[in-house]
């Protein structure tokens, strides 16, 4: 294992974060708390072409821990599950043209994507309406679609979803990583009721962990002992552009509406929603695979593998005991009774919320990242986990 030099800091690099630090100072000063977080939020994209990129550790993990319990509820990663819930939608009202919306679409590539594989499979009976509060993102996803020879199925609309109200009704809402964006999620998922057709569906794909993509306290214990034996260059940060000796926690909703709300974004689904199809994942695993430490680790890497391999053991085993809660998920939710397709039989929509106060000791979980398969479980007092509650892992292609 070779270790990559300490990221050398540039002085124009320190007058740029110096003079982002005393704009946010600035800002939080003069502005009120939703103007200010408006404004940030409107800055941070208005220039951002590429939302989702993830660092290649990511596509190792997703592949190997999360694509194959994924292809057991019928799709391979989020894309693939708007893909399936749409193409069957149309399918199954071949009479009529499906209106869908999207719910902070952005640059709207995700939705020109679903377009394309819809109409290559023969399916054109549907209408996208893209609404963001961003109208230079909109605007690059009105060429793309044009570009795409689809603009014609899209209309872009220029709003804010905290203070949007509904002017039709829709047969699918797709809310994309937007929801932990939302901090008047009452009137959102109350616009999104009433918007939705008696047999509609909400489609998400979102972070449910706790406000401000902080960790709760049994997750931060956790953390620890992976952290310490991290050689010194796997903790370069690559946001911050430092070497972060100890894990620090950043409230990322203090600049924006960054995971604003994200822990009460379960619960309230749960208050106004039925579930269709419910896959949470992941707790302490992101730390290690999302943009601020994922670029330190490659997968073409003996050492890394192994460790990204065993805090995804670890997490996963955390989660069915009820000692970690997912922070994050996909979700088909409908106004309609129904049954729910479970990830995994234990892990409910109700099993999954974590609710603050709940656990507050901040003892680490009963099973250290070195220690043996014995976990007992907080819910059903059971003092092993039994082989036949885990799907099987396999490696796949770099796609997820």
């Amino acid at each position: 294992m070779s270790e990559s030099p300490a990221p050398v800091s540039s002085p124009l690099l320190s007058l740029k974060r110096l003079g982002r630090r005393v704009a946010r100072s600035v800002g939080r000063r003069l502005l009120p708390s939703y103007a200010y977080r408006w404004l940030a939020e409107w800055w941070i994209y208005r220039s951002c072409t590429c939302v989702h990129d993830l660092p290649p550790i990511f596509h190792y993990w997703s592949n190997r821990y999360l694509r194959p319990k994924f292809e057991n509820l019928g799709f391979s990663g989020p894309d693939q599950f708007f893909e399936m819930y749409l193409a069957d939608h149309c399918r199954a009202h071949p009479g009529r043209t499906l209106a869908v919306l999207s719910i902070g679409a952005g640059n709207c590539d995700l939705e020109v994507e679903l377009a394309r594989r819809l109409t290559d499979a023969g399916l054109h009976n549907f209408h996208v309406n893209c609404l963001d509060l961003n109208r230079a993102m909109l605007a690059r996803g009105r060429k793309l679609a044009a570009e795409s020879g689809l603009e014609k199925r899209f209309r872009f609309q220029a709003a804010d979803f905290n203070r949007w109200t509904p002017d039709e009704r829709y047969d699918v809402v797709i809310a994309n990583q937007v929801l932990h964006h939302v901090q008047e999620l009452e009137h959102l998922l109350s616009s999104i009721r009433a918007a939705l057709a008696d047999d509609g569906r909400l489609l998400t794909s979102d972070m449910i962990g706790r406000n401000g993509h902080l960790r709760w306290p049994e997750a931060r214990a956790a953390l620890e002992p992976f952290w310490t034996e991290l050689p010194q260059a796997y903790k370069r940060n690559h946001l911050r552009h430092r070497i972060d000796d100890e894990f620090r926690d950043r409230d990322c909703s203090l600049d924006s509406f960054e995971g604003i709300r994200a822990q009460e974004i379960l619960p309230l689904l749960v208050e106004n929603f039925e579930f269709e199809l419910f896959a949470p994942f992941g707790n302490l695993i992101f730390v290690f695979v999302e943009r601020t430490y994922g670029p330190n680790f490659d997968p073409e890497r003996d050492w890394d593998r192994a460790f990204i391999d065993r805090v995804a053991d670890y997490d996963e085993r955390a989660i069915l005991a009820g000692e970690l809660t997912p922070t994050q998920m996909i979700a088909a939710l409908t106004l309609q009774d129904t049954e729910t397709k479970l990830l995994h039989p234990t892990l409910t929509p109700e099993f999954c919320i974590r609710r603050p106060g709940q656990k507050e000791s901040g003892e680490p979980p009963p099973v250290g990242p070195s220690q043996a398969r014995r976990m007992p479980s907080r819910r059903s007092g059971e003092g092993r986990l039994k082989s036949d509650l885990f799907f099987p892992f396999r490696q796949s292609r770099n796609q997820s």
